[in-house]
């Protein structure tokens, strides 16, 4: 399994992107297991991470296979690569600061306004 793993995220992941020259691919081993990094053109993650993760879920998936078949646990890490923007949408939304007596009051305030007009 040497490279077996690292062999195989390569050709799927140079299928996938625009920037197949910009795949760059560290393997380490460690008493944990094997550790895969993957850094890519900043255009393609997209392509690589897919919608809600499901493409990065499932080359993960296809490695944890290759790593059951050797005996070997292998995870996969993913860096974002410079210059790279998330999402539009991407951040978590801010918490409400607002108590629901507060929202209440707002409510009525907004109401008694526009009884004035």
């Amino acid at each position: 399994m040497q490279a077996d793993d690292k062999a195989f995220l390569e050709y799927i992941v140079k299928a996938l992107v625009d920037n197949p020259d910009d795949v760059k691919i560290d393997r380490t081993v460690d008493e944990m297991g094997v550790l895969i990094t993957m850094t890519v053109n900043a255009a393609d993650m997209g392509k690589i991470i897919g919608r809600q993760g499901n493409t990065a879920k499932a080359i993960r998936t296809l490695l944890r296979v290759i790593g059951m078949k050797n005996n070997a646990r292998v995870n996969l890490k993913i860096n974002e690569p410079e210059g790279g923007s998330k999402p539009e949408g991407y951040a978590a939304q801010a918490p409400a600061t607002q108590s629901a007596s507060e929202a209440s009051k707002s409510v009525d305030a907004a109401l008694d306004d526009l009884k004035g007009i």
